[in-house]
């Protein structure tokens, strides 16, 4: 049975102003990015890779 540790993936997103802020994504997000890919966030939506 699963405890919950690791439902849950964060990266470090650096912003177009140069800060960075820690940022909470899917499992199914975290498996499909890479070093330098692009994720964008819209209102009203989650964050995907672009």
């Amino acid at each position: 049975m699963l405890d919950g540790s690791n439902m849950y993936h964060f990266v470090e997103v650096r912003l177009a102003d140069g800060e960075s802020v820690q940022v909470r994504i899917s499992r199914r997000l975290w498996k499909s990015i890479e070093v330098g890919d692009r994720i964008v966030k819209r209102p009203g939506a989650d964050p995907a890779k672009e």
